[in-house]
């Protein structure tokens, strides 16, 4: 990452770099261009008020990011120790009563791999992820910015200030998590229900139920804010939080969130702003099953789809039917990422045994089809997943570990006969330039009879303070163009092909 500012911040930028920084710069001149491979971005939290006082409240670590926006913020950070963390906070505060700053404010930092800082910039606002500094501090930030305003002196000094538990803000988004780590969704909510009953879990939203999500605004639904005694019971309350976070209507960065706070490398602590690329170089492609956890969502699949028979023999109101004998078990085979497995499964008083070739399951019978969460357990596990659509053909989309899997579900005299179903052939896109994303067309840079190269750009699409670059993936001559500069098109919608 190359960092350049003028002679002005360069001076300010090099006096607020730590001693060991300074002295890798030789003179102050040297500032201006410095380059810092994979950082960390760090920002301290300060007060001040309107006597000459001024307090930091610790630091926020918001290295997870992509296309330079923060996705999951932490406080305090894994990778300061107490030395660090004093000299960058006494740093902030300096600048802050150098320029006679009185409200909440955050000072930026990006910090290397040896622990050496350096300024990137000021926010004189409150900032989005404020929430978990108050988690930790136990300070309600917004009071102490309406008293500064005030002209009240600080009541808090920097001995009051510790540190305690440990805070993520994970940013819930409408976005698809699929497409460059998030492309913008919009849509109606038509069921949203944030997590409740959840303890250290704090939700701030401006939507509910019934809004609509545009192209017009930030894609931010929600900032999730999860507070535990240690970083581990922070991490586990965020994930147990997204697991009972119900989003219906638009595409949601969940599965990327929770993937996030479930993966080694992360939970180590160790990693930079290059974590998103670095961890999934291929983009983000859904949860990673084993074989285990293969079994426990086909075991789930096969429940609900036995539910559903059940439901659908059940007579109401008929009371001249008696004694009618009910099934109590049923051979099935599921599909899930291309693997299939024959099961039986087996009705009991509370619960239904499902059995495959190596294993069996034992699902708990304490929910139904219409709860919006169900939470349950396999085998004496607990495990929390949404049962999100019932198709007419068996199959079944279901949420587990925050991915929305399709599971196909079917009696197995119907799956002998899968190999007569014809396969529906893929169509080729390589020659059509598709919207990925609903937005607006900013504009169209070629013409039709134009000879394009691969990689040449050939519109560029915005929408939620979002622009997209859209090029060619092949050499050719555009055919057609069907859209102008101004138009607003949909997610998939055909803008140019190219012959």
């Amino acid at each position: 990452m190359r960092i350049a500012w003028n002679d002005d911040e360069a001076a300010l930028a090099f006096r607020l770099c730590s001693e060991e920084a300074r002295s890798s710069f030789g003179d102050d001149r040297m500032i201006v261009e410095k380059f810092v491979d994979s950082p960390r971005h760090i920002e301290i939290q300060i007060l001040g008020d309107k006597h000459g006082n001024a307090i930091h409240l610790n630091e926020r670590e918001c290295s997870i990011q992509r296309r330079n926006q923060k996705v999951i913020e932490e406080a305090p950070s894994p990778f300061l120790d107490p030395a660090t963390r004093a000299a960058m906070g006494d740093q902030a505060v300096q600048l802050s009563k150098a320029i006679g700053y009185d409200s909440a404010g955050t000072v930026e930092f990006l910090c290397d791999s040896q622990k050496n800082f350096y300024f990137l910039e000021m926010n004189t606002r409150l900032q989005v992820e404020h929430p978990i500094t108050e988690c930790i501090t136990g300070v309600d930030l917004v009071h102490q910015m309406i008293r500064s305003a005030y002209g009240h002196p600080l009541a808090l000094k920097q001995e009051d200030i510790g540190i305690r538990g440990w805070a993520f803000e994970s940013r819930v988004y409408a976005e698809d998590p699929f497409k460059n780590f998030g492309m913008p969704s919009i849509g109606r909510l038509h069921k949203y229900e944030e997590p409740k009953g959840i303890p250290g879990v704090r939700c701030d939203s401006g939507i509910e139920e019934g809004s609509e999500i545009s192209v017009y605004y930030d894609p931010m639904i929600c900032k999730l804010t999860c507070y535990g005694a240690t970083r581990e019971d922070a991490i586990a309350t965020s994930v147990n939080a997204l697991d009972h976070y119900v989003i219906r209507g638009v595409t949601h960065n969940i599965p990327l969130l929770r993937d996030v706070l479930t993966e080694k490398v992360f939970n180590s602590g160790v990693f930079t702003t290059s974590y998103l690329p670095e961890t999934y170089p291929d983009g983000f492609l859904g949860i990673s099953m084993d074989h285990r956890e293969k079994h426990e969502i086909c075991s789930l699949a096969a429940v609900c789809h036995v539910k559903e028979l059940l439901r659908a023999n059940t007579l109401l109101n008929e009371k001249g039917v008696k004694n009618r004998r009910q099934q109590t078990s049923w051979k099935l085979e599921v599909e899930v990422k291309g693997e299939s497995f024959n099961v039986v499964v087996l009705k009991k008083p509370a619960s239904y045994r499902v059995v495959f070739e190596d294993s069996t399951q034992e699902v708990q019978d304490n929910f139904n089809l219409a709860d919006s969460v169900i939470d349950t357990t396999v085998n004496g596990d607990s495990i929390v997943v949404q049962l999100k659509e019932r198709r007419p053909d068996g199959s079944l989309k279901i949420r587990y570990k925050g991915t929305a899997l399709d599971i196909k579900v079917l009696p197995h005299t119907a799956a002998e006969l899968k190999h007569f179903m014809p396969v529906k052939e893929a169509i080729d896109t390589s020659r059509t330039i598709l919207s990925p994303m609903p937005g607006v067309v900013r504009s169209i840079s070629v013409q039709v009879g134009d000879k394009v190269g691969e990689g040449q750009e050939c519109a560029v699409v915005e929408a939620m303070k979002m622009q997209n670059s859209l090029a060619s993936g092949v050499t050719g001559t555009v055919k057609a163009i069907y859209a102008k500069e101004g138009d607003t098109v949909e997610e998939e919608e055909i803008l140019l092909e190219i012959e």
